[in-house]
């Protein structure tokens, strides 16, 4: 095999299933996305995948100004899994509008920009800062649990996510995702309280709280002692939140959560997901994406299904 610094990025293959997918108003022309987080803002992976071929590319979780992130050891492995206490760092809206963005869009790529903030005012503030750039849609993270501030607290109660969600609705007319924790008695509450606020879609699940323990140190893992775990591990909880959301609210949900192949992204299109991101999977096989992409055309041409949007929700008793 030839080396790798000389491998063409992949694309995806021909097919004859109609793969395109509209998330809450964002075009994209095929169901999958990356998990915010994993895939920087696709430089890193342009190597290995054509980034246009993608149905868009969501850049890692942006801030008004950059934040340091949390110290380290901030990475974990677990069985069927990873906990990560990375802690949103990211250099700020002005590098990612000034380096990130300019490269997706030469590329022609679809791109969902993650908006991170401690407070409503950066929320909004973020996006205002996004509104002459070349973005397709946001999403805002209500949801991550690796900050001491904003993020999953926001997350976490109706009544704030209806204000945070309003407010940035307010300041843009471009498709609005909002991100939902797991870390929730029940997520259709947190759900219906987006959806009214004025989200176009839901992007779920985000990380689960989890720890890791060195026994023979005996301390933890983690430098901030807890962290998101991501993997195979909580696909079923992600399906299970999924579903429910699915039968709570009218807008298009983005599933993820364990996504690792063609399979699994299926089965979040029949629990309800109009599209999926790929997340953990992309550290293990950079090529994750482009082939879930192949891997559903080729489910939907085995069961002769000739447009994607029929697996929406098409979980049978």
């Amino acid at each position: 095999m030839a080396g790798i610094e000389n491998a063409l990025p992949l694309t995806t293959a021909p097919t004859n299933v109609r793969m395109a997918v509209n998330l809450g108003g964002l075009a994209m022309k095929n169901p999958v996305t990356t998990a915010s987080g994993t895939f920087a803002a696709g430089r890193e992976y342009g190597d290995f995948v054509d980034v246009a071929s993608l149905g868009a590319i969501t850049t890692k979780g942006v801030s008004l100004n950059g934040w340091e992130g949390n110290a380290s050891p901030r990475i974990a492995e677990t069985p069927s899994g990873m906990l990560n206490s990375i802690g949103l760092q990211n250099p700020g809206v002005a590098h990612l509008k000034e380096v990130d963005l300019p490269w997706l869009h030469a590329r022609a790529a679809t791109t969902i920009v993650n908006v991170s903030g401690h407070s409503f005012d950066e929320y909004v503030r973020v996006i205002e800062a996004l509104e002459d750039a070349p973005v397709d849609a946001y999403e805002v993270n209500i949801s991550c649990p690796n900050v001491d501030a904003g993020g999953m607290t926001i997350g976490t109660c109706a009544t704030s996510v209806e204000a945070v969600v309003s407010r940035c609705r307010a300041a843009t007319k471009r498709p609005l995702i909002v991100k939902l924790t797991p870390n929730v008695t029940d997520v259709t509450e947190i759900a219906r309280a987006a959806a009214s606020a004025g989200a176009d879609a839901l992007s779920l699940i985000n990380t689960l709280m989890g720890m890791a323990i060195d026994a023979e140190r005996r301390r933890p893992k983690l430098a901030r002692g807890v962290g998101g775990l991501s993997g195979p591990a909580v696909k079923p909880v992600a399906l299970r939140m999924v579903w429910e959301c699915h039968k709570a609210v009218d807008v298009p949900l983005l599933g993820m959560g364990g996504i690792a192949n063609a399979t699994d992204a299926v089965e979040f299109m029949l629990a309800g997901a109009t599209a999926v991101a790929v997340g953990t999977a992309n550290f293990v096989n950079p090529c994750a994406t482009v082939e879930i992409i192949d891997g559903m055309a080729q489910y939907c041409e085995r069961h002769g299904v000739k447009d994607v949007n029929e697996l929406i929700g098409a979980l049978e008793w």
